[in-house]
């Protein structure tokens, strides 16, 4: 287990989708005595997946697949129903834009609440707070600014700040990379490859083949919530290439 990073063994996580149109408190109320407003969706199904130390490792799939959900599981947002999840480390979340954050808080009290919930100490925290806003290009009056008023380049400018501010042992991006200018996405991608170089695990999802193969040196490909086929980064792209084709 020394060499393992992630580790999932016949891994199933479900949520609860509204299946009855509810519009008001009044309408939950009259549902509920009837029959559940909810019903359960199982996105994740059996899954197996082992990650290494050090490994930049990709995850593909069709939306709906189970790729953001096994992320949200590994960052503890979402909490297994069945099977084993074991994470060696500290994890830096970099979902799809927007998640962690909260709208109604500032720039400001967004790094405090993301970096502690992070498990940033007091003291990391109080030297990462100017690295951050330094890295993101945000200034002073944004980053007063409630956050639910920022752009979407605002907000992927701030997520990944917070989560590249010191060297994270596991790094997940989940296509949070696709928003925001050319500049500094090419400042995102020189900072991966710092944190690469530094040992850390990358757990990358997207559908750009390319940003895939430069990134990342393994893949899985994911279908109905299980993993389909594990291999090299160049064989699984092809893979689903083929997939897409044959749709």
């Amino acid at each position: 287990m020394q060499n393992i990073a992630i580790q999932a063994k016949n891994l199933s996580v479900s949520f609860l989708i509204q299946k009855h149109g509810i519009n008001n408190f009044k309408d939950f109320v009259i549902t509920m005595g009837v029959k559940s407003p909810f019903e359960k969706k199982n996105v994740l199904k059996n899954l197996d997946l082992t990650i290494y130390k050090g490994e930049s490792f990709g995850i593909m799939g069709r939306n709906g697949c189970g790729k953001s959900t096994f992320l949200r599981a590994i960052a503890g947002i979402m909490t297994p129903d069945e099977g084993t999840l074991t994470v060696n480390g500290r994890v830096a979340p970099l979902m799809a834009l927007g998640v962690g954050l909260e709208p109604e808080l500032s720039g400001y009290e967004n790094i405090k609440l993301v970096a502690t919930l992070m498990g940033f100490s007091k003291k990391e925290l109080k030297n990462s707070i100017q690295t951050i806003i330094d890295f993101s290009e945000l200034n002073e009056y944004e980053m007063e600014m409630q956050v639910k008023r920022y752009s979407s380049g605002m907000m992927a400018r701030l997520a990944f700040s917070i989560a590249v501010a010191t060297d994270p042992e596991i790094l997940i991006i989940d296509e949070a990379l696709a928003v925001g200018d050319m500049g500094f996405r090419q400042k995102c991608a020189n900072r991966i490859e710092e944190i690469k170089k530094a040992g850390c695990t990358i757990i990358y999802v997207s559908h750009h083949f390319d940003e895939i193969k430069n990134i990342c040196t393994r893949a899985a490909y994911i279908e109905n919530g299980k993993v389909e086929k594990i291999g090299a980064v160049n064989e699984i792209c092809d893979y689903y290439e083929k997939k897409l084709s044959n749709k």
